[in-house]
Formats: C-alpha cells, structure tokens, sequence
C-alpha cells in the first residue's frame, strides 16, 4: 500500500478570501515580509502501490476538488525523504527561531 498526498489550492486568479485573511492576519503581527497567502487544502489517501497516476487524478477531477477553481498536485510516498516529508525545499529558519 503507498500513501499518496493531495494538495488541492485554488487556481491563480481566483478570489482567496481565506488567503487574504490570513495575509492580514500575519500583517497585522508584524510580518510584513509576507507578500501574499494562498489556502488549500490537503487530503491523504492510502491505495494500492500499483494504483496509476490516472485514477488519482480522475478521483481529484471528480470528487476531491472542483476542477473549474482548484488545481492539485500529488505526490506519493517516493516524492518524500525518508522521514514523511515532502521533498519540496523550504526556507531556512532564522536564527531567532
């Protein structure tokens, strides 16, 4: 079985009301560093290994998320490093952190 990881965001362009929220809110505790915020959502689903790409994204297509307002990236156990982490690279913490 393979855990697979959804991340379902809305599409640029459409209205983050969630985003913007959040935005102010971390403007408003001094981060004024941060220049936008996007809200998504992220769904775990565990499956068979052999389970294709295709049936994956066919399920976010026609159920998981509104194809019209949402995009999704997958990624599956493989696309982490060992530890559950997903391999996208992120920033360093500061040194005050």
């Amino acid at each position: 079985m393979a855990t697979v990881r959804i991340v379902i965001t809305l599409k640029p362009g459409v209205l983050d009301a969630q985003g913007q929220a959040v935005h102010q809110g971390l403007r408003a505790l001094g981060y004024e560093t941060v220049s936008g915020v996007r809200v998504g959502k992220c769904i775990e689903i565990t499956v068979p290994d052999q389970t294709a790409r295709d049936d994956i994204d066919a399920m976010c297509e026609r159920f998981l998320a509104n194809p019209l307002i949402e995009e999704w990236r997958i990624e599956r156990d493989q696309d982490r490093d060992g530890t559950g982490r997903s391999r996208v690279p992120v920033l360093p913490r500061s040194q005050g952190s």
